[in-house]
């Protein structure tokens, strides 16, 4: 008998159901059009859906015209975007998850201590553009950042007896732990959070992911390839073994990968919404005659709160 197995939990977290609220209530309440600074969230059909509601997506303030509503994504954007933004007189919402506020607070704290800061994350992401664009710059402390195991063995420090971690939120939990385990080793006195930046969701995905991989031959991962997280979920599943791919909609998929596969995976990003899954595990299901059911428990309960302007 064929299966297809849902991972839970998947889609939505906390961070993007509140970043689309945000975008979603501005334009009930100003209409449109509302200005958006990146992407709100990485998923083309979440995009889609709020341009077609007046949303405007643009990469710099300088775009936004005078006496706008603007509002930063949940990726979160620099100190100068947001002086920028004000100095303007802009009204505006930050959508920033506050996850990734909790990591830009952490970077400010270490500059201030006059610590160097290590970001292990992705050159060009949005989020790391902005978590650099954190840090006070100083002569007394600098930001480095390191992609992969190979800049973490190679990094030159300034101060390396003054030195502080901090991630990416979104990054894949086995690949920074190994980052993470080189630089310790290098740099004994660096100072690692108390908590993992990887966020809750992130980690709860990758769980999922790890265990139906074991017991799956294909993965369907439903995210858009801009999307860091969902990316990670397909890199993780190939290296438990299982064959995946990363795809927006069903007519993505190259249908001769369903052939003979007997144990169907699908998971979604963080930003990937449940309409997507559901229409894709229903195309999948009718293509291969396999019969759906979920898999693991969605336990997650965190809410973020809107900004008391929009609730």
């Amino acid at each position: 008998m064929k299966q297809i197995k849902l991972a839970n939990p998947r889609g939505f977290c906390a961070g993007v159901d509140r970043a689309i609220d945000i975008v979603n209530k501005a334009l009930e309440k100003y209409g449109s059009p509302v200005y958006v600074k990146h992407e709100v969230v990485h998923n083309k059909f979440v995009v889609e859906d709020l341009k077609s509601r007046g949303a405007i997506f643009v990469e710099e303030i300088d775009e936004v015209p005078d006496n706008s509503l603007v509002i930063f994504s949940a990726h979160g954007v620099s100190r100068k975007v947001e002086e920028t933004t004000k100095s303007r007189k802009l009204e505006y919402f930050d959508a920033t998850c506050p996850l990734v506020t909790k990591v830009h607070m952490e970077v400010i704290r270490n500059a201030r201590a006059n610590n160097d800061i290590i970001l292990i994350g992705h050159e060009g992401h949005p989020e790391v553009e902005g978590t650099m664009g954190r840090h006070i710059k100083n002569e007394s402390s600098n930001i480095y950042l390191v992609q992969d195991e190979k800049e973490a063995k190679n990094i030159v420090i300034d101060k390396p007896e003054q030195l502080a971690i901090v991630t990416q939120t979104t990054l894949s939990v086995d690949d920074t732990k190994s980052i993470i385990d080189i630089l310790k080793t290098r740099f004994p006195k660096i100072n690692i959070p108390k908590k993992d930046d990887i966020c809750y969701a992130t980690q709860n995905r990758q769980d999922a992911v790890k265990q139906l991989a074991l017991e799956s031959d294909f993965m369907i991962v439903v995210g858009s390839s801009n999307s860091s997280n969902s990316n990670r979920l397909q890199e993780l599943s190939e290296k438990c073994g299982c064959k995946s791919v990363l795809i927006d909609s069903f007519e993505d998929l190259d249908l001769r990968e369903l052939e003979g596969r007997q144990k169907i995976a699908i998971t979604a990003g963080a930003s990937a919404p449940e309409s997507r899954v559901q229409e894709i595990a229903q195309a999948v299901k009718d293509f291969t005659g396999a019969s759906i059911s979920e898999h693991g428990v969605d336990g997650e309960n965190i809410y973020f709160k809107l900004p008391p302007a929009l609730r």
